[in-house]
């Protein structure tokens, strides 16, 4: 009997680099019947180990994890294993943000402030193939047309992030910090930055900012 229920509960992964977050959403979820997390990572490498090796049916994923962008790795973790279905569970409430990791192939959107009514349910309904957007954030999403308010020049949600951080005089290392980032990595993403906006010094991209109303 106890293999059978292990066969059908919902297996998943927790990725977060902070571990005091990861025990407190295992007590969340592992009191619910049928769930069952089978494995914890804290950056974007060791979340494609684990999924590989374990195959679970929900990915819980966080944004902001040391390294790479984890918006970046979840197309990559949706081909390497389809049958892993996505939720982020973030501190980004910008649509932007939403709309990259859906588009990603991401199937939920969890707010943290709001992790202990919707996760579960987000979680549920992930294992089912079916999607969960935190109802605020699809309230935005459906009232900002994508066209007007998508971002500019082909900037993704991390780098948008990142000139939001340059345009409020933080320098590479703070942003770093803030972003739990390498300063290479940070400096990457201005180059990048400045590449499709064409605007090379911080007053420029102030400006570029405040133009496109980022700030």
């Amino acid at each position: 009997m106890e293999e059978v229920a292990r066969h059908d509960s919902i297996t998943i992964i927790l990725a977060d680099d902070h571990q005091v977050v990861r025990a407190g959403l295992r007590m969340l979820l592992q009191a619910e019947e049928g769930f069952e997390v089978v494995a914890e990572a804290g950056d974007v490498p060791t979340t494609e180990r684990r999924v590989a090796a374990y195959h679970p049916r929900v990915l819980i994923l966080d944004l902001n994890m040391p390294g790479e962008s984890s918006l970046t790795a979840i197309p990559r973790l949706r081909l390497s294993a389809p049958d892993t279905q996505i939720v982020v569970l973030t501190m980004q409430n910008d649509p932007a943000f939403a709309r990259e990791a859906l588009r990603g192939g991401a199937i939920g959107y969890v707010l943290k402030e709001a992790a202990d009514s919707e996760l579960v349910q987000a979680v549920r309904l992930a294992a089912e193939g079916r999607t969960y957007l935190n109802p605020e954030l699809g309230a935005r999403l459906a009232a900002e047309p994508e066209v007007a308010n998508g971002p500019p020049d082909d900037l993704s949600a991390r780098e948008i992030e990142v000139l939001r951080l340059i345009a409020l005089g933080h320098t590479n290392t703070e942003i770093a910090a803030h972003l739990y980032l390498s300063v290479r990595t940070v400096e990457s993403h201005r180059a990048h930055i400045q590449q499709k906006t064409g605007r090379t010094t911080r007053a420029a991209l102030v400006a570029y900012a405040r133009e496109h109303e980022l700030l």
